[in-house]
């Protein structure tokens, strides 16, 4: 197996720096295919650098990134404002807005250093909304999208529900604590068994680098000001994947917002044995194989298909 490659950049916002980190293979594809672009948008409660390229001592690799990489992916990911080795600027909580605005400046570095412009984008849980958010602001550079976790209305969501009994502490301070205890309730509040407790621990040592706090810019727009992205301008294909035994996203919210994306390019998965983390439990495997499946399929073939047509 080829070795994999890591790179940093930085983006500059205002008056701050955004970290942006890339993973691929030394060595093209073995299939000599051309090595697909793919974006990993994170959640609200941890860095990208601990979601997407998170090392677990003992345990079998728990980095999507690398992951990826060797399925021959060009892989980047970044810690939005607020998180990991990103600035946060003073008064800001990094919401959804503010994310779409990150991502706008992670793909101009990435135009730069690739010559490409348009990429897939995977988001998870808010990384989602914000992945989501961008396809609509920005379709000429997205080509395909995976939204994970997703919420859309927050319908039927009881940790929103939860959430909301806080929305004072969301709407007061623009951070929050994250702490050892908060990660052991991620793998925990939907159902238990269906990860290893040392993620959480790994998760925690991760964050432990930072300052134990994370921006509530998402926690207050998934608990306040839902809807944040609209269907109808996400023109390109796109998958959902909701765990079964996910909390947050309910499948009758989702439901109602796959209907109304308007490429009929769509699918919608339901992942057995995962929760609301579906790329960090034990079977993140096979989340990992259903991305691949529906960023890998070949484009349409037939007459009938006409691109300036969805």
């Amino acid at each position: 197996m080829s070795e994999i490659i890591s790179a940093e950049y930085s983006a500059q916002k205002e008056n701050i720096e955004l970290h942006i980190f890339r993973k691929y293979l030394a060595s093209a594809p073995e299939d000599s295919s051309e090595r697909s672009i793919l974006f990993l948008v994170h959640g609200s409660s941890f860095a990208g650098v601990t979601g997407h390229d998170l090392q677990v001592p003992g345990r079998e690799d728990y980095s999507a990134m690398n992951a990826f990489a060797r399925l021959g992916y060009d892989v980047w990911s970044m810690d939005h404002e607020g998180y990991g080795f990103s600035g946060l600027r003073e008064g800001q909580n990094s919401n959804i807005a503010s994310g779409v605005v990150d991502l706008k400046l992670a793909t101009d570095i990435m135009i730069e250093e690739t010559g490409e412009t348009a990429y897939a984008f995977s988001g998870q849980s808010s990384g989602a909304l914000r992945a989501a958010a961008f396809a609509a602001a920005y379709p000429d550079r997205v080509t395909k999208l995976i939204l994970g976790a997703m919420v859309w209305t927050g319908e039927g969501s009881p940790t929103l529900k939860e959430r909301a009994k806080k929305i004072d502490q969301w709407r007061s301070n623009n951070k929050r604590p994250v702490d050892r205890a908060f990660f052991e309730t991620i793998f925990s509040r939907d159902v238990e068994g269906l990860a290893d407790n040392d993620v959480a621990k790994a998760m925690a040592d991760s964050e432990s680098r930072f300052d134990g706090f994370v921006p509530t810019g998402t926690y207050l727009d998934m608990c306040a000001n839902l809807p944040v992205c609209d269907p109808e301008k996400i023109h390109c294909p796109v998958m959902i994947v909701r765990g079964e035994h996910d909390g947050i996203a309910s499948p009758e919210d989702l439901i109602a917002f796959y209907e109304k994306l308007p490429n009929k390019d769509k699918v919608f998965v339901t992942m057995a044995g995962q929760a609301h983390a579906t790329l960090l439990g034990y079977n993140r495997h096979r989340a990992i194989h259903a991305f691949h499946g529906f960023l890998s399929t070949p484009e349409r073939r037939d007459p009938l298909y006409r691109k300036d047509s969805v």
